[in-house]
């Protein structure tokens, strides 16, 4: 392996879901500026994330409805000089 191009932070970190508040340790070296205290008692820095596998429709399997048809509108309208 090279030498010298890991990242030399490399800790754990706790992702937590705000969509569902599911939270998980893992092994990161992203960078945070908040912090939680882990069910472990220590203190972790914390990474909030909008979609994870706790909420992701392919996971959970329940689908979230989608204006298609409103789309279709709204496409039609748009392009509907083009089509002349």
């Amino acid at each position: 392996m090279k030498k010298d191009i890991h990242p030399a932070n490399y800790r754990s970190v706790v992702f937590k879901d705000i969509a569902t508040d599911e939270a998980f340790v893992c092994k990161s070296c992203v960078n945070t500026k908040e912090t939680i205290t882990w069910e472990d008692g220590k203190e972790y820095p914390l990474v909030k994330m909008e979609i994870s596998s706790y909420s992701h429709p392919f996971f959970t399997g329940k689908m979230k409805f989608v204006d298609t048809a409103g789309r279709i509108d709204k496409f039609n309208k748009k392009f509907a000089k083009f089509a002349k």
